[in-house]
């Protein structure tokens, strides 16, 4: 195991620093033990989507058993969603610099905290100020789950790895509500509550066992041991294990440099001009598919006479869309990043078998094109589904049931996808703030849905189902700008404004 004292290069906090060519791999670990990395990885940002979707289908009853009124309830969900966007901002900078189990252990003990009080709420006020508190403490785990992404893997495999850890945290969306559902209906909606609180325990007792430290600025590449046995726990037990093979004569690279934390990080990101536009469409779009989300249980319940088990089983298409389409987009992005790296690698160094070649330089690496070429198909077939939600809905006398739950399964499928493929792009483009990034996208798109959420309901009084989403897509057709500005303009604002990556390293396990 090698000291600090054999510290000599300095690191950037990326998998993408080490250049290629030397016998110091990106990452120890090995195939079988990045996978168990991002399985539980994977696993801890259930909590996030178990929180909010669990609730859905016992709006309705919470709403009854309060004697408050559903908007009011609705209300509940904008908050969740608007502390749901702040709270990474702080947690995920936290990860940057303390390490991704030291914000892993706070965020399940605030979250455990507020399952518990709200098993016991007897009042609206409690309700909502704990949902507040539960949101801090669930929310972070998919903006720290990108950092240990960005730790581990490299631009060649991040897609394949950010898909499978999407599709995770997805589950709940499927099977969320229909456990929601069962529980409101037959042991009362406080046992929802504590059903995430039995299931946080557990997993913080799994999460701490198994799961290693991977922040560069405290293990490198994962060949360091941190003093703080809350980081160095249980990463000796990887490094031994490691069949990655490399020169343990060659002194390991240093520790990435150390940041202070920066609560707002995430807010440069967001207002740069070579992310702005993105992150503005995505917010947009997850916006509209928040609000058909929030809308789904009342309608159904109005306009079709279901109870809170039915209404929960009408949300598994939106899951299985979810889960399946972040699994098929993981793959294709790994496969545009192949196809773009080769057409612009140089060839004259192919042919003569420079050892430089596995080296991109992304100094003019046009990543736009190796990751966004499936946006404007997923944004065009998006916002059909919703328009078919939409109008389905407003006539339901007239349709079936089965035809707006379809909807639902393309809506979900074509969302998650895009989130999926903008997620990796800001790794991509900010390997060292992985985790801020993430932050980033996750506080625009929820401040854009807490909004929407908390008018859904009186514009669908007002106007009609129909014409409320009809309203949606426009804005959202609108929004296709984005894409368009970040595709033409994004990489050249990169290199004007100096804001160009560490060489990409290729090989490593």
């Amino acid at each position: 195991m090698a000291s600090d004292s054999h510290q000599e290069q300095p690191l950037s906090n990326s998998a993408e620093s080490i250049p290629a060519g030397t016998n110091v791999p990106c990452t120890i670990f090995d195939k079988r033990q990045k996978w168990l990395v991002v399985f539980i990885i994977s696993f801890a940002a259930t909590f996030s989507g178990f929180a909010s979707n669990i609730y859905f289908p016992a709006l309705p009853t919470i709403a009854s058993d309060l004697n408050v009124s559903l908007e009011q309830v609705n209300l509940t969900v904008t908050s969740y969603l608007i502390f749901q966007g702040i709270a990474p901002s702080f947690w995920g900078p936290v990860s940057d610099v303390r390490g991704r189990r030291v914000a892993y252990t706070c965020t399940f003990l605030v979250f455990l905290g507020a399952c518990i009080g709200l098993a016991e709420s007897k009042n609206y006020a409690t309700l909502v100020v704990l949902r507040c508190l539960q949101s801090t403490g669930s929310a972070s785990t998919i903006a720290i789950g990108s950092g240990v992404i960005g730790d581990i893997t490299t631009r060649a495999d991040r897609g394949g790895y950010m898909g499978i850890f999407q599709a995770g945290l997805l589950v709940p969306v499927a099977v969320g509500p229909v456990i929601g559902g069962a529980l409101a209906e037959s042991l009362g909606w406080r046992s929802i509550f504590w059903f995430l609180a039995i299931y946080s325990g557990v997993f913080l007792i799994v999460l701490l066992l198994f799961l290693p430290e991977t922040l560069r600025s405290l293990v490198a590449n994962g060949s360091l041991v941190s003093l703080n046995p809350l980081t160095r726990y249980p990463l000796n037990i990887y490094q031994k294990l490691s069949k990655t093979e490399w020169d343990h004569e060659t002194p390991p690279p240093q520790l990435a440099a150390r940041k202070s934390i920066g609560i707002l990080s995430p807010f440069p990101i967001l207002v740069t001009k070579f992310t702005s536009p993105i992150i503005l469409f995505l917010a947009i779009y997850y916006a509209v598919w928040q609000m058909s989300i929030t809308a789904m249980s009342s309608l159904f319940e109005s306009r079709h006479g279901l109870n809170e088990m039915q209404i929960g089983l009408t949300f598994i298409a939106k899951g299985i869309g979810s889960m399946v389409g972040t699994l098929v987009t993981g793959k294709i992005l790994d496969r545009d990043y192949r196809r773009v790296k080769a057409k612009y690698e140089p060839q004259s160094d192919v042919e003569a078998g420079d050892s430089s070649k596995n080296v991109v330089c992304q100094e003019d690496f046009p990543i736009e094109k190796a990751r966004l070429r499936l946006v404007p198909l997923f944004s065009g077939l998006q916002c059909l589904s919703i328009l078919l939600f939409g109008w389905t809905i407003q006539y339901s006398h007239r349709i079936h049931i089965a035809v707006p739950i379809v909807s639902t399964f393309i809506t979900g499928w074509t969302a998650v996808s895009t989130q999926s493929v903008i997620m990796t792009y800001l790794v991509d483009i900010f390997p060292g703030q992985s985790a801020a990034a993430s932050a980033s996208l996750n506080l625009a798109r929820c401040l854009f849905a807490a909004g929407g959420t908390s008018f859904v309901m009186p514009m669908i009084n007002g106007i009609g189902v129909g014409l409320t989403f009809t309203v949606c897509v426009v804005v959202q057709v609108i929004a296709l700008v984005g894409p368009f500005v970040q595709w033409k303009f994004a990489g050249s604002w990169r290199r004007e404004t100096g804001r160009q990556e560490a060489p990409s390293f290729e090989g490593g396990s």
